[in-house]
């Protein structure tokens, strides 16, 4: 009788093997068109299927992997991992990439948010022109002010390199107004998210634009956005504050998110701050330079009659 250990042993050796004859295998070269359509499509219909489904315990596909699985089944007896790539590449499939995301709720609040949301964005224009703005507000909570050094910046022949470890300064939280019909920014530090602070700068901000008749302010659920004392300083507003909240789990439809990832793009990602008044004094300074520079509306295709549709295939 085999011991335990001599068991192991078999199973590591057969494994060996295994990997062996497929990496043998999968170095064989042969363009993607060499194989006939049935077999780009059962390697197409492997690539679909979680590794679990085949025991194994990999989380995802690679291209190799892919390539030694298509043997060990029979589909091919030999391919290389670039043609498994071409394959999927033709058929736009990515098993080795993953992306987060939030299933929305599919309610009647769902739609009934999203159409106003949505009618903000189709009449910007026409509401500007009757001193009606409508602007989206979101914040960069926390951002983390790092310093690395130091930064070898790129030359010919080599990319830049930033040093792996980084010193803290402290976090730094930001709060971003964005002016639908024009795409112009405008940002504040805050000390705190909290309500207290936005209504702070909810009021600064209509200080700064008072000539308005009104705002649609569109923003998401965030806690200090559907605070009492929030709800109850939009509504003494005067009806100057007409607040428009995104749906729940769609901070997507909210266009100031797609300012942040732009202004960031550009003015934050890849930099070092040996503090955080150096940070702050830099973000001050250069979002009049994104306004600038950059600033333009966003394109925004998504209208009411398109929600409807897509509200309706999902709930049915």
């Amino acid at each position: 009788m085999r011991s335990e250990h001599g068991l192991a042993g078999v199973s590591a050796l057969r494994a060996s093997r295994y990997d062996r004859d497929c990496r043998a295998g999968s170095a064989r070269r042969a363009p993607a068109a060499d194989f006939p359509p049935l077999q780009r499509a059962q390697i197409v219909q492997l690539a679909c299927l979680e590794p679990v489904a085949k025991g194994l315990h990999i989380t995802h596909w690679s291209s190799q992997d892919l390539a030694c699985q298509a043997i060990a089944e029979g589909i091919v007896s030999a391919i290389s991992s670039a043609t498994i790539r071409r394959i999927l590449h033709d058929v736009d499939l990515q098993p080795h990439r993953t992306r987060y995301w939030k299933t929305p709720r599919w309610d009647g609040e769902f739609k009934q948010r999203a159409e106003k949301v949505l009618w903000c964005y189709s009449h910007a224009h026409r509401l500007a022109q009757q001193g009606l703005w409508n602007v989206c507000v979101d914040e960069i909570p926390n951002y983390q002010v790092l310093e690395r050094c130091p930064i070898r910046r790129a030359i010919p022949g080599s990319i830049e390199q930033q040093e792996f470890e980084y010193t803290r300064h402290g976090t730094v939280n930001i709060l971003v107004f964005l002016v639908v019909h024009t795409g112009q920014m405008e940002a504040v530090i805050i000390e705190r998210k909290d309500a207290a602070h936005y209504i702070q700068e909810l009021d600064h901000f209509r200080q700064r634009h008072h000539y308005l008749k009104g705002v649609f302010l569109i923003q998401d659920g965030d806690p200090s956005h559907t605070a009492a004392d929030t709800q109850n300083y939009l509504a003494n507003a005067h009806s100057w504050w007409r607040p428009r909240f995104t749906p729940v789990h769609a901070s997507w439809l909210n266009q100031a998110e797609i300012l942040i990832h732009s202004f960031s793009h550009h003015y934050l990602k890849r930099q070092s701050w040996p503090s955080r008044d150096e940070f702050i004094e830099h973000v001050m300074t250069a979002w009049p330079e994104y306004k600038d520079r950059y600033a333009k509306p966003i394109e925004w295709t998504w209208t009411n009659h398109k929600m409807r549709r897509w509200f309706e295939k999902h709930t049915h």
